[in-house]
């Protein structure tokens, strides 16, 4: 018998290319060189970050979304005014690279970019705190791009439950209920990356449009937190979204999950909580001198692929790196130049041509469809008036 041919990875990559739900690039250049394009040119091939132009085109990568993120631990204002911020850098560097990049807020502007040789540059907000309980922050943040949001971050908010925080809200309260479905109402996607389990579920009884995780990984594969029960991926594929693999080592290795929760008992000795993600990173890099993270692999990443794709079908998986949100990555991916390699490893393991495109992008495209499908069966439907203030002051602080 003759063995099944193995998938030509540069086809697929040429018919349809990596588009990635996560990506920190924007934070890494307020953090390293606040917001100076000229301090860190990212149409150069560099070492300061993982993500450049140059390297995406090495990865296959045809489309992005950057997170605009602020942290959890600011102020509402403060992480409004942060969000804005980073959907400036964002539009800063689609100017400035204007023949490399292009602004895509639909799956056919992401195939015009594609087919302009451009890639497509898509926006997605890191954390429901950043719109400051208000509707009218998350209809402006969709006006300039935002394609997706996050329902928490490593925190919870005034109106949902994170993975990484004790419980508050039994998952959404009436207001979180309001977000999602405005959301639906204006085209924005679910993001259920960093909620609670309990979170998820009450997204997914509420939302009319399929949700995503950005950057997650299995829960069965790795017992953390911040990935999907094999529950929830039986119900995404229900709700036709997409779980989007990530590559964060303490999220898809166990060892290196071991090696973390040593370290969070450490640090929460020392008063420093894992929800706050940078002064625990910083911790956490200075015990590493001494007693070196175990490195995950690319295998590890593999074990997650393939398991989602057991849970929740082939047309319910993509990938979301999360390059340029964390210190390390595993063996093989680097930076943004390791999809091939990814790919190369699941031709092997027999997934086809046909296959790997939906990984691709083919998947993400769907869900991008069927989100404005959903907010054009509700135009003329009033936009969302609910409000959340006694969380707040007067001032909004």
């Amino acid at each position: 018998m003759t063995p099944p041919e193995i998938a030509d990875v540069a086809a697929v990559l040429a018919e349809v290319p990596v588009i990635d739900g996560h990506n920190d690039l924007p934070w890494a250049l307020r953090t390293l060189v606040d917001y100076d394009l000229d301090a860190l040119e990212v149409g150069a091939r560099g070492e300061r970050t993982h993500t450049d132009i140059p390297r995406l085109r090495d990865g296959g990568v045809g489309g992005q979304f950057w997170s605009v993120y602020a942290p959890g631990t600011l102020s509402p204002l403060a992480a409004v005014t942060a969000t804005f911020e980073q959907i400036d850098c964002v539009h800063q560097l689609i100017a400035r690279y204007a023949d490399q990049l292009a602004l895509a807020t639909t799956a056919a502007q992401v195939h015009q970019a594609q087919a302009q040789g451009r890639i497509a540059s898509l926006l997605g907000a890191e954390g429901g705190h950043c719109i400051g309980n208000s509707l009218g922050t998350l209809r402006m943040m969709r006006a300039l791009g935002v394609r997706y949001l996050t329902l928490t971050h490593n925190q919870n908010n005034d109106w949902a439950d994170s993975a990484t925080d004790v419980p508050r809200h039994g998952g959404l309260n009436d207001f979180g209920i309001a977000v999602v479905r405005e959301m639906n109402r204006i085209g924005m996607l679910v993001d259920l990356s960093h909620v609670a389990p309990s979170t998820m579920h009450a997204a997914l009884d509420v939302t009319s449009a399929p949700p995503i995780f950005s950057h997650s990984g299995a829960r069965a594969v790795c017992d953390h937190p911040r990935n999907v029960p094999d529950d929830l991926l039986t119900r995404l594929a229900a709700a036709d979204g997409v779980c989007m693999v990530t590559f964060v080592p303490r999220f898809v290795s166990p060892a290196a999950r071991d090696w973390d929760l040593r370290v969070q008992d450490l640090a929460e000795a020392a008063g420093i909580p894992a929800s706050d993600l940078h002064a625990y990173d910083d911790f956490s890099q200075q015990y590493a001198e001494a007693d070196p993270a175990p490195l995950a692999t690319l295998a590890d990443v593999v074990a997650h692929v393939e398991h989602v794709r057991e849970v929740a079908g082939i047309d319910h998986i993509g990938l979301g790196g999360d390059y340029d949100g964390v210190d390390r990555l595993p063996e093989g991916l680097r930076d943004v130049t390791g999809y091939p390699s990814l790919l190369a490893a699941l031709a092997e393991r027999g997934w086809s041509s046909a296959d790997l495109t939906k990984l691709t992008g083919r998947n993400i495209l769907r869900v991008l469809d069927a989100a404005d499908e959903v907010a054009r069966s509700l135009d003329g439907t009033p936009p969302g008036r609910a409000r959340l203030t006694d969380a707040m002051g007067a001032d909004g602080s």
